[in-house]
């Protein structure tokens, strides 16, 4: 088993909360982790039909089983639990007693927000980070390899060839459970829509022309984009607000937060397309943005990323924002570093002026440095720029 990141941080919030919410795609090592983190705990799947039923229809008897707490998986699937878990919860005054985990941020969010505010910690798992493949010791230096594989642990632990288990991931997850969710009729509709959004990753999102492509209607797009957030599929990166006195675009940026699966979306079917593929750039900018973000929420701090691009398209690919100090990343997948990649760097740097910034530049290469001030850094090596 890879050791987690977020191990510590989940284990000290149990220590500080009565419950404990981990949210994150199916087949992230969710389970996995809790299981391991909480061994003297009973572990239920709520995907379970007799465990569903059960609980459903006898909350109250269900719950009391449970007398030291329990790890309770999937558990958005059953909101009848929620009311009676605060009960629990409030007269046993423990914490750490019940772990709680979802693949639906929306809903489980919800039930929580309804029932259990206040009571519970929050926190995301997400696939594999960079720096959790390195410290295991299965790390592949090969950005081609990590694009087209991405970094499940499922395709990590070489159960499966990413291309058969990303189809299915597609199939049964994306097509069948979001659908439902979301109550979506036309498949081909929906699956078109999700490649067209792969298609859109590290640009600016115009949901317009996404919807005109795929014959349905903007408030559609929306929609199904917020259920896709949600689900843990995509995110959007929003442009930051200082705009020195610049004229500055208002659209976010679209990423997936796992590469591999933008890539299988876009219909590569092997490592060695991704070498002359249009979009490889993007790809590589994708991976290091959902990498920043993974080892943000692993840390547990609040992911303040955004990006910054003016009108006459002077952008910088990644800002991070602690407090009022600024940390801008630009992004390169060449394999060469280049001096002149550090322009839109030092012409942000003179706009930004007497702010206390950090700048830094990721790239495609081996070597990591200093160069006018920016610090360099390879991409398996970008979590020391920050």
């Amino acid at each position: 088993m890879v050791q987690r990141d977020s191990a510590k941080l989940i284990a000290q919030l149990a220590k500080e909360f009565p419950a404990v919410a981990i949210t994150g795609p199916r087949q992230s090592g969710k389970t996995t982790l809790v299981r391991a983190l909480f061994k003297t705990k009973p572990y239920i799947n709520l995907e379970d039909l007799d465990q569903y039923q059960f609980a459903k229809e006898d909350p109250r008897g269900f719950l009391g089983q449970f007398q030291n707490g329990a790890v309770l998986d999937e558990v958005q699937r059953c909101p009848e639990l929620f009311n009676y878990l605060q009960r629990i919860i409030d007269e046993d005054k423990r914490n750490g007693l019940f772990i709680l985990t979802g693949s639906s941020q929306f809903q489980l969010n919800r039930q929580i927000s309804q029932s259990l505010a206040g009571r519970v910690a929050n926190l995301s798992l997400l696939p594999f980070s960079i720096a959790e493949l390195k410290k295991g010791k299965i790390f592949t230096q090969s950005i081609d390899h990590n694009l087209f594989h991405g970094f499940y642990p499922r395709i990590i632990s070489g159960g499966s060839t990413a291309r058969r288990w990303l189809n299915a991931y597609i199939e049964t997850y994306i097509e069948k459970d979001i659908r439902q969710l979301m109550s979506i009729k036309n498949r081909d509709h929906f699956l078109r829509f999700i490649s067209l959004c792969a298609g859109n990753i590290g640009s600016l999102l115009n949901l317009s022309r996404i919807a005109n492509d795929c014959s349905i209607t903007v408030p559609t797009a929306k929609s199904w984009l917020s259920v896709l957030q949600a689900s843990y599929i995509c995110f959007t990166l929003k442009p930051h607000s200082s705009n020195f006195r610049k004229r500055m675009v208002k659209t976010p940026k679209l990423y997936f937060y796992d590469v591999g699966l933008a890539s299988r979306l876009l219909g590569i079917q092997e490592e060695a397309q991704i070498r002359t593929h249009p979009l490889r750039g993007n790809l590589f900018e994708n991976m290091v943005v959902a990498d920043v973000f993974k080892t943000q929420l692993n840390q547990g701090v609040d992911a303040s990323m955004f990006f910054w691009r003016d009108r006459a398209g002077l952008e910088i690919d990644l800002l991070l924002e602690n407090g009022i100090d600024l940390q801008a990343i630009e992004i390169k997948s060449g394999e060469t570093f280049i001096s002149s990649w550090l322009g839109n760097l030092n012409k942000w740097r003179s706009f930004a002026g007497n702010q206390n910034i950090n700048i830094g530049l990721c790239y495609g290469g081996n070597w990591s440095g200093v160069r006018s001030d920016v610090n360099v850094r390879s991409w398996h090596n970008m979590s020391k720029i920050f």
